[in-house]
C-alpha cells in the first residue's frame, strides 16, 4: 500500500512504476547475493583461494546494495519486498541446484551480474520520463558496479 498525500514532485502512477523496478531489481540483487554467498561457502578446487575471497567480496558488496535499494523504494512511498516468495516472484535470476564446478560457478555469477544490469537499465525509461535523479543515481552506481565484476569474472574464464 502506497504512502498517501506524498508529494515529491512524481505522481503516484509513476512513482508505483518505479518502485515496482526497483522491487525486481532488489529481488535480483538478493538472489545475486544469496547465490554468490553459497558459492563463496561451496567452492572447490585450484583456484579455491581466489574465488573463495572475491566472492566473499561480492557478497558483501551486495548485502550494502539490497539496503540501498530497499531504502529508495520506501522513500518512493512503497514497502519493499522482503520474503524468499516474493523474491521468487520478482527476481529474473534462478537458483542453481546443487554445487556446481568453480567455472560453471564464474559462468552464473556473469549471468547473475548481467541480469541485475538488464533490470537496472530497464526501469530508465520511467526515471528519466519524470526526473527522477536519485532513482537514475541509485541505478547508474549499480549498473557500474555490476558490469565490472561481470568483466572481472569473465576474465577469469579466459584461457
Amino acid at each position: 500500500m502506497p504512502v498517501t498525500g506524498m508529494n515529491i514532485g512524481i505522481d503516484e502512477e509513476k512513482r508505483a512504476k518505479i518502485a515496482e523496478g526497483l522491487s525486481r531489481m532488489l529481488a535480483d540483487t538478493y538472489s545475486l547475493y544469496l547465490k554468490t554467498h553459497n558459492f563463496h561457502w561451496n567452492v572447490t578446487g585450484p583456484m579455491f583461494q581466489t574465488l573463495h575471497l572475491m566472492f566473499e567480496t561480492q557478497y558483501t558488496e551486495l548485502a550494502l546494495a539490497v539496503d540501498l535499494i530497499a531504502e529508495r523504494i520506501r522513500a518512493l512511498g512503497y514497502p519493499a519486498p522482503g520474503t524468499y516468495s516474493e523474491y521468487a516472484k520478482l527476481s529474473s535470476i534462478p537458483e542453481t541446484p546443487g554445487v556446481p564446478k568453480a567455472k560453471d560457478m564464474i559462468h552464473l555469477l556473469v549471468e547473475g551480474q548481467e541480469a541485475v544490469v538488464r533490470t537496472a537499465r530497464s526501469i530508465f525509461p520511467v526515471v528519466d520520463e519524470v526526473n527522477d535523479e536519485p532513482t537514475a543515481d541509485l541505478l547508474t552506481q549499480r549498473m557500474q558496479v555490476h558490469e565490472k565484476t561481470a568483466w572481472m569474472l569473465r576474465a577469469l574464464l579466459e584461457d
